[in-house]
């Protein structure tokens, strides 16, 4: 079953060397892919640096890179190693994710770990598994070491370019990923990396040529080459800094607030390292490598774990139409001090009673699961940019929000409420108030939380990647695990592979989404997909019908560039088992039979298949619903999406097909023959209307019903940042 190729010397001491500068040759070991198309060489150089290089197909990928570690007393272990001992293993097993986009993943792999010992007796162990679509590797430290407890001022890993790749990157930063990507070619970002930054409540850079994972690169002869991470627990985030003259990025550790990049002791590990190379963009989507990285599941119960559709009191808030605060009577609020009953209102609190109520209504008519309510705890008045560190205390209403009355009104009419906790990034105090929140969402029968890290950390000078940060995350999720509580975590950090581990982490943001509204680029929701959604669903919100801020929220400005079409398709090309219906409900009032898509579309599947891929230009996903999940939602009553594949009192086949494109326009050529053949179904295409464009006509589209087969192929055309959506359901 493994592929390993080793050339013993009479010593017993495998040489194998690469064919680079000769500083630069590897006295090492070779592991290769389970389908031998793969290989990496790890080992020392002639001074015991460890190193590594990967090859595809015999033809160097990632020239010889080095790695180690500084650490803060001045050692260094990056050099006067040797190999002791090396153990080759596999792996081919099927494991069965509680919510994703396919029921079986497939975990094959070859892996070798090399036990390293340094002169002055550290031992350093690397672990390396090389699958079809990618390397994985992270060092180990054991038990019996002469490091015990030691602190790292830099991880020296190295990802050394074969050339000067097409990138497509963000610029490095300890604090947030809201920014649109640039594409350019790997020499020119230093350059480029201030214009691609937007004011954000908290962003921290650190370097011109520093970029962040998930990093997309392409050669110019076709290959796809994915920098990440997985698994990162108990270790900062990693930021990526291009040396320009070598071509090589190096890891860049978050720091603490004292400067520390990890603090460790022994036995322990790093998150893994991850390098996906694949030659088809199409196998960057399907890649699977990061979640196969991650430890299995660690709830015994899951059945409390399910997929979400829902709406929400939050777009009108963004759009400026209404605000989270109750009053503008109050300069500075104590919670405690401060009585709400005695201030007068300002009239534009969005989470009231009655408006709370017409959500609820809309939500249950049109088949949906479940309402996040924004602003309904007291505190929002002064929040935010003070820096507080006793903001809310996650239990106390206002006085225009009735949560008893209106969470039983919500059961009644099958909704579950979605909690909404805003830390302000004082983790201290979301830590002293979390169980008594945890216990009032269990109370009244919340069994999902968004919370949101706004702002600059609290610990003061911890940075949102850091490593106590990275903790605080972790501990938030478990102890919501210990509630059954379902967590969507916002401005938190990137997810790395984690939902497998912990599948009540359902949804992150960590990423620019929708409200940023007219700053978000065509083409931003093509590249997603193949960075940040690598390391998990991303809570993107889409569904924006009315793209004209003025429209939804008078005296306010700006258009943001898509069509109607993009945001139905993004339905599909977007993976998230929580999925937003964002926009108002008069806003989808207004394109009822467009609207039907969004409530007939599922959110969990069986299986998904990717047409046409491209970052930045163009996606075409079609995906199968996992039936026994289209309904888990939902109190009572039937979700849309459960009448729509169970129409007539059957149950037919379906599939969902999604399409989103960038700046340039684009003909999707859709091949049927996933379907079941001999059997007809109904295509029902939601498209961009001919004329459509995002900048002229956003809101053009037709809708075309069919009957269609297996042997069909359709063409369907996208218009600028535009898109589509298709369902197809078995007569």
């Amino acid at each position: 079953m493994r592929t390993l190729h080793i050339i013993f010397l009479t010593a017993g001491i495998l040489l194998l060397s690469a064919c680079s500068k000769p500083d630069k040759q590897i006295f090492g070991y070779k592991v290769a892919s389970p389908d031998g198309q793969l290989s990496v060489l790890a080992g020392t150089d002639k001074d015991g640096t460890p190193m590594y290089e990967i090859r595809n197909k015999g033809q160097l990928v990632i020239a010889p890179s080095m790695l180690g570690f500084d650490l803060t007393d001045g050692e260094a272990l990056d050099y006067d190693f040797s190999v002791t001992d090396v153990k080759f293993s596999s792996a081919d097993e099927v494991w069965q994710p509680v919510w994703g986009e396919e029921r079986d993943i497939r975990n094959r792999y070859n892996e070798m770990l090399l036990t390293l010992e340094q002169k002055g007796g550290v031992i350093m162990c690397l672990r390396f598994r090389m699958y079809n679509d990618g390397l994985g590797f992270r060092y180990e430290f054991p038990q019996e070491n002469k490091l015990r407890y030691f602190n790292i001022a830099e991880e020296r890993t190295e990802f050394a370019m074969t050339g000067d790749h097409i990138a497509w990157w963000i610029s490095g930063d300890y604090d947030t990923q809201e920014y649109n990507y640039t594409r350019s070619r790997m020499s020119e970002i230093r350059a480029r990396s201030r214009e691609t930054r937007l004011g954000n409540a908290s962003a921290t850079g650190f370097d011109d040529a520093g970029v962040q994972t998930a990093l997309q690169l392409k050669t110019d002869d076709g290959l796809y080459i994915n920098i990440h991470e997985a698994a990162v627990v108990n270790y900062p985030t990693t930021n990526l800094l291009l040396d320009e003259s070598n071509r090589i990025f190096r890891t860049w550790l978050t720091p603490d607030a004292e400067g520390v990049k990890g603090r460790m002791q022994a036995p322990c590990v790093t998150p893994w390292r991850t390098i996906m190379i694949v030659d088809d963009a199409r196998k960057v989507l399907a890649s699977r490598l990061i979640l196969n990285l991650n430890e299995p599941c660690a709830i015994e119960d899951v059945s409390w774990i399910h997929p979400v559709k829902y709406m929400g009191v939050w777009w009108e808030m963004i759009t400026g139409k209404s605000e989270w605060s109750y009053t503008w009577d109050v300069p500075s609020v104590q919670l405690g001090v401060t009585d709400y009953r005695a201030l007068e209102p300002h009239g534009k609190h969005g989470a009231t009673n009655t408006n709370v109520r017409r959500y609820i209504d809309f939500a249950a008519a049109n088949g949906f699961d479940a309402l996040l309510i924004e602003g309904w705890n007291e505190g929002w008045e002064d929040w935010f940019g003070c820096q507080k560190d006793y903001v809310f205390d996650f239990v106390t209403p206002y006085p225009d929000f009735d949560l008893p009355a209106l969470n039983k009104y919500a059961h009644e009419h099958g909704i579950r409420l979605i909690m909404h906790h805003e830390t302000s990034s004082s983790t201290v105090n979301y830590e002293r108030h979390m169980e008594a929140a945890y216990n009032l969402m269990n109370e009244y029968g919340y069994d999902a939380v968004k919370s949101g890290y706004v702002g600059n950390i609290i610990p003061y000078g911890e940075h949102h990647y850091s490593q106590p940060l990275i903790n605080h995350y972790l501990y938030a999720l478990k102890e919501a695990a210990r509630h059954h509580i379902m967590v969507n975590a916002h401005e938190a950090v990137r997810p790395t592979g984690l939902c497998r581990t912990w599948p009540n982490l359902i949804g992150n943001e960590s990423a620019m989404g929708t409200e940023y509204r007219s700053n978000i680029n065509p083409g931003h929701t093509c590249i997603l997909p193949f960075t940040r959604l690598q390391g998990g669903p991303m809570d993107y919100t889409p569904g924006i019908f009315e793209q004209d801020m003025s429209v939804t929220a008078p005296g306010q400005h700006g258009k943001m560039r898509h069509t109607i079409g993009n945001q139905l398709g993004l339905y599909v090309t977007f993976y998230s088992p929580l999925q937003m219906a964002a926009d108002l409900p008069e806003n989808y009032e207004r394109f009822p039979d467009a609207f039907q898509f969004i409530k007939d579309v599922a959110v969990d599947w069986e299986k998904s298949l990717y047409l046409e891929a491209e970052p930045g230009e163009y996606i075409v996903t079609a995906r199968k619903p996992r039936l026994e999940t289209l309904n888990s939602g939902r109190l009572s009553g039937k979700s849309s999406a459960y009448e729509f594949v169970h129409a007539g009192g059957k149950v037919h086949d379906v599939w969902f097909v999604g399409g989103v494109c960038g700046e340039q326009a684009h003909e999707a050529v859709v091949a049927l023959d996933f379907l079941t053949p001999d059997v007809e179904y109904e295509a029902v295409l939601y498209a961009d209307a001919p004329d459509a464009d995002y900048e002229t006509k956003p809101q053009a589209y037709t809708i075309t019903r069919s009957t269609v087969t297996a042997s069909d192929t359709l063409r369907i055309r996208m218009a600028r940042s535009g898109g589509f959506g298709l369902s197809l359901r078995s007569k």
